[in-house]
């Protein structure tokens, strides 16, 4: 996709699995789409995020290419050759020279990280944290079940939980936090093979080790997530995540049914705001 110089930006802050579904459907819609990262992304569905491409220099996920790139021209070279430029800044320094016509926080901190309605002429901000019609523009709801991906014009998304959303009854179960602080390590099966995403796990399982400590398995299932080999974990971090379908096991390098729902609710967002604003977006 060749997009045309004058085309304005619409810059994503974060590039986890879920930004990486509003990414993916942005790129795809004709939107000119740059993308800020922190130095050490944490990503634990690795495969489905192109947050990688700060570790890898590109990551890939449904045939879209992401490419670290240093400083706005490569950004315009990257995007010229159909790429999503992905800049280290986690402070969104780069709207300085990007003069992005709108913003989406897709950090999914649970909280604002800085993003205010002085970043752009269009603000979107994903789930708790934000509040429309003060910090950002509209608020996209991030909460699995019957609000999931709706547009917020006025107040905020349903406060955090703390609790993951539950998927064929389990919740809190599906996700595993580091049981201490240390490199983490990948580990083999009884076979010999690297326990990695993808793999098929059972509860009590050995799936890495946080330094010399094992990390079980919660339950059964396809190990969806699980953060990069060699990160530095602290104890409590989010390291892994199980779905207990099996045959969820040949989705794990794809955008979730989630983030597609979130991605599509941020292109609603984004077109009801360009027209009500009277800003070119495409």
């Amino acid at each position: 996709m060749e997009l045309q110089n004058n085309q304005p930006w619409v810059l994503v802050r974060g590039a986890g699995d879920l930004a990486t579904g509003v990414i993916v459907r942005l790129h795809r819609c004709g939107f000119k789409v740059a993308v800020t990262e922190c130095a050490n992304p944490s990503a634990i569905r690795r495969k489905a995020a192109l947050c990688e491409a700060v570790w890898q220099g590109a990551a890939q996920v449904e045939g879209v290419t992401a490419r670290r790139v240093a400083d706005a021209a490569q950004a315009e070279k990257a995007s010229q050759l159909g790429e999503i430029p992905l800049l280290v800044d986690e402070n969104a320094a780069c709207i300085t020279t990007l003069q992005p016509a709108a913003v989406v926080d897709a950090i999914l901190a649970k909280r604002n990280l800085g993003t205010s309605r002085e970043m752009a002429p269009i603000t979107v901000g994903l789930g708790p944290g934000f509040a429309a019609g003060q910090d950002v523009d509209a608020v996209v709801e991030t909460m699995r079940g019957h609000q999931l991906g709706r547009v917020i014009r006025q107040g905020a998304a349903i406060p955090n939980t703390g609790v993951p959303g539950v998927i064929a009854g389990y919740a809190a179960e599906r996700v595993i936090h580091a049981p201490g602080s240390g490199a983490m390590q990948f580990v083999a099966d009884e076979g010999g093979n690297t326990v990695d995403i993808g793999a098929l796990v059972r509860a009590g399982q050995v799936i890495a080790r946080v330094g010399d400590t094992p990390v079980h398995a919660t339950i059964d299932g396809v190990l969806r997530g699980l953060i990069r080999e060699g990160y530095p974990v602290t104890k409590g971090l989010k390291i892994a995540d199980i779905d207990p379908r099996p045959e969820q096991a040949a989705y794990c390098d794809t955008v979730s049914d989630k983030a597609r729902a979130i991605g599509g609710g941020v292109v609603e967002a984004l077109l009801e705001l360009a027209q009500k604003k009277h800003i070119r977006l495409l």
